[in-house]
């Protein structure tokens, strides 16, 4: 598994925990995330890295990664949304938004990648058509 696959996995996880858990710290969540995977080896150091980016980002810009969501998300306020959904969304929509260096194509197919491995059978259409929907709105190729 690629660096950042593994690092979108790991982010995905801490988000979800720091939802569910507010005294833990984001380090925390994170060192948990990796310590449930100790069976896989060592931690990788970039897989490390770009899921502390992805956290810190979308912490850092939550109000207006939420908003987007809110805004291109039919019939569906974000507090309904499923857990794994909502963060996977976040996760995608600052990529989007804020990592020009990732193509949108990209973006879309690991995150619905992310809602196969982690969300129900309708998570990836969902998180496709929503992120899509968002995509042309941010003009991300």
């Amino acid at each position: 598994m690629g660096a950042r696959r593994l690092g979108r996995e790991r982010s995905l996880q801490a988000l979800y925990q720091l939802e569910t858990d507010t005294r833990i710290t984001p380090e925390g969540a994170l060192d948990a995330a990796w310590t449930a995977h100790d069976d896989e080896g060592p931690r990788d150091p970039d897989a490390d890295g770009f899921a502390k980016e992805l956290i810190a980002g979308v912490r850092s810009h939550l109000e207006e990664i939420d908003k987007l969501i809110e805004e291109h998300s039919h019939n569906w306020r974000l507090e309904r949304m499923q857990r794994i959904d909502r963060n996977v969304l976040r996760i995608g929509v600052f990529e989007l938004k804020y990592l020009s260096e990732i193509p949108r194509k990209v973006t879309i197919n690991e995150a619905v990648e992310l809602a196969k491995t982690f969300g129900n059978e309708a998570s990836s259409s969902f998180i496709n058509g929503l992120l899509d929907r968002i995509a042309a709105t941010v003009n991300k190729a």
